[in-house]
């Protein structure tokens, strides 16, 4: 595996648009806003949802959010976007007209009840979503072993899969990942024809990485954790903010 520090910083964009299309695919926690101690403590700029709408207009339409958070979480944070937006690693995704173009099944009921009461006896966070649901154990981390093997093992019982991340593990309907988001919407207008970048700070990024690279482009990895599948290093949020020329 390669390390970050051996990644060099990506062309600029505005070479790589001068080269043809491309489509860009943004992680959003650690990528465009820094990380917090809870999902709901981020801080976003109130310029966020404007240059997302100008770089999303420059790329011809060609720009879509890709995020572990559910799509109305995100939107509570940007506010409606011309964007395509893939929320729940990709189980949730909408073109910017709100047609739904792929939307997984809630979690079941029995699930949701035992990671919630498991987060509630460990003094961890229990997140809701739509499409799946996540133990976040920063305020707990001597917890990590043991929050993984309780989702792992209730996953495993309900043939579910589960997403590792950033002091967070996440239940999942299997197929829902971030290359399956990738690919679904690179066969569409308008990233069709397109060069395909994903930008990601995370372990489910590099999923989104890999698709890239597998239709003739790239991922750029974000901070300092280790990359098999990024081809370039970014190495903070607002080096992403320079790159993307927000």
């Amino acid at each position: 595996m390669e390390t970050r520090t051996s990644l060099p910083a990506p062309p600029s964009l505005a070479s790589l648009l001068a080269e043809g299309p491309l489509a860009l695919f943004l992680d959003f926690d650690g990528t465009l806003v820094e990380i917090a101690a809870g999902p709901g403590a981020i801080a976003v700029s109130e310029r966020l949802g404007a240059g997302l709408q100008q770089l999303a207009t420059r790329l011809e339409g060609a720009a879509a959010l890709v995020t572990g958070r559910g799509i109305d979480n995100l939107q509570s944070f940007l506010g409606p976007l011309p964007l395509h937006l893939a929320g729940s690693h990709g189980g949730h995704v909408l073109a910017p007209c709100g047609t739904v173009l792929r939307e997984a099944e809630p979690l079941p009921a029995k699930v949701a009840e035992a990671l919630d009461d498991f987060a509630r006896t460990n003094g961890l966070l229990y997140e809701r979503k739509a499409h799946g649901g996540a133990l976040h154990y920063r305020a707990r981390p001597e917890l990590e072993e043991e929050a993984h093997g309780f989702a792992s093992d209730l996953a495993s019982g309900h043939g579910l899969a589960t997403k590792s991340g950033k002091c967070v593990i996440e239940l999942v309907w299997p197929g829902a990942d971030k290359g399956g988001a990738v690919d679904l919407l690179a066969g569409r207008p308008p990233f069709a024809g397109a060069r395909p970048v994903f930008i990601g700070d995370d372990v489910t990024d590099e999923d989104g990485f890999a698709a890239c690279a597998r239709l003739g482009g790239f991922g750029i990895a974000v901070g300092e954790r280790a990359s098999s599948a990024a081809s370039y290093s970014l190495a903070k949020v607002k080096d992403v903010h320079a790159w993307l020329e927000l």
